[in-house]
């Protein structure tokens, strides 16, 4: 009996997937709960578990579309020692079939037939004597060159094996060196990820009225701070003490005391949330991504930090969900980490606004008439001035530099 692997409700906003990538080759044994494949949406890449245990049936390729509720695989109950053939597959046996040949799983059987190899003449280390996928592949090392292939035959993901890969899954080769003078073209279809950044940065200039205000802030009291229980806060907590968990704590304290700043539009409605859910930007290799971290107000410097590891982890290994990305009532961006030293960010709408960290610079700055050197970072706050006055929008972002400024204001909350 068969059991469709269906795309699931993946989230708000979210209709139709790309199917990214298979993690298991057609008919291997994958147990429940276990990982089939990966999906493309345009939050996150996210992992397809297996609903039961059985043979994989593969339905769609890599790069199809797919529906939310739209079929992707089907999964074969096992059934005694035969599993089921994939219709695709000749049910003829092999022409020296024995019993053993008989009693091969799905995977082990798509081996024997792709490399034209005799079942009865492999030794089976498994149960009874069974053939075992590893024990194909340890006769298919010891061959001196690969056996031809039948015209046209299907890829073989089962398993990495020491021959030469089909032709579809050779890695292209690089480009020959150009000539003088001569002038090369590539061109590559874009990403869902990357679509969506692209339609939802084109309607945030064309739907908000955006505007950005600068100020700049001194951190020497924040690296002086850090630099004196960096090592006792790593110890108590387990996570360092980096700069992030300052400008979120002030940015979470600034949003409560102007409202405005945290709210959206919602038609002839302004919606406003009496919590703060951060979205904090974090460049990856797909693109960029704005995992949030729900309910700041509420969190120690502490739990900032290991929240914000958390999701930037997840980030880098691609195992964000829709959830993780989405629900943020204000972003943080940091371009100083890539060396920008001013910038105008982006609204993430329907957000309506958006604070721009840069590079720290040491600069020469007046001090109660005096010239010194102090460690500087200009802050950007671009925001909707539909909703936000340029009084609100300025009187944020010295309340951000206040905070930062002096710190124990953060703890005291004054």
């Amino acid at each position: 009996m068969a059991t469709e692997v269906v795309i699931p409700e993946l989230g708000e906003s979210i209709a139709e997937v790309v199917l990214l990538e298979w993690l298991k080759a057609e008919g291997e044994r994958v147990e429940r709960d276990q990982p089939v494949c990966v999906l493309e949406t345009d939050k996150a890449n996210v992992d397809l578990p297996a609903p039961v245990a059985g043979y994989l049936r593969r339905l769609k390729e890599p790069g199809q579309t797919l529906k939310v509720g739209e079929a992707v695989a089907s999964i074969e109950a096992e059934a005694g020692a035969a599993a089921p053939v994939p219709a695709a597959t000749p049910a003829a046996p092999a022409p020296a079939a024995t019993a053993q040949g008989d009693n091969l799983s799905p995977a082990v059987r798509r081996l024997v037939e792709e490399h034209g190899l005799d079942p009865a003449a492999l030794s089976g280390t498994g149960k009874g004597g069974r053939l075992t996928k590893e024990d194909v592949l340890a006769h298919l090392e010891k061959q001196p060159a690969p056996v031809p292939a039948p015209a046209t035959p299907p890829p073989v993901l089962a398993a990495p094996v020491p021959t030469a890969p089909p032709p579809a899954l050779t890695a292209p080769a690089p480009p020959s060196p150009a000539a003088p003078g001569e002038e090369r073209t590539r061109r590559v279809p874009m990403s869902k990820l990357r679509l969506r950044i692209a339609e939802r940065l084109v309607a945030a200039q064309h739907q908000a009225a955006m505007l950005t205000t600068f100020n700049e802030v001194d951190l020497s009291a924040v690296m002086a701070l850090r630099a004196r229980y960096k090592e006792r806060f790593t110890e108590v907590h387990g996570v360092s003490l980096g700069l992030m968990s300052f400008f979120s704590r002030a940015v979470a304290l600034g949003l409560q005391k102007f409202p405005a700043v945290n709210a959206r539009i919602d038609g002839l409605d302004v919606v406003y949330h009496d919590y703060v859910h951060l979205a904090i930007a974090v460049s990856t290799e797909r693109g960029l991504m704005v995992p949030v971290l729900r309910h700041v107000q509420e969190m120690s410097l502490a739990r900032i930090e290991t929240e914000i590891k958390r999701l930037a982890k997840a980030a880098r290994e691609n195992k964000l969900s829709p959830q993780d990305l989405s629900g943020g009532t204000f972003t943080i961006t940091n371009g100083g980490v890539f060396g920008s030293l001013l910038s105008t960010p982006i609204l993430n709408a329907p957000q309506s606004g958006i604070l721009g960290m840069h590079a720290i610079k040491d600069r020469p700055i007046a001090v109660e008439g005096r010239v010194e050197i102090r460690p500087m970072m200009y802050l950007a706050l671009s925001y909707d001035h539909r909703l936000i006055d340029g009084e609100q929008s300025v009187s944020f972002l010295v309340r951000v530099k206040e905070l930062l400024e002096d710190p124990s204001r953060m703890m005291l909350e004054i």
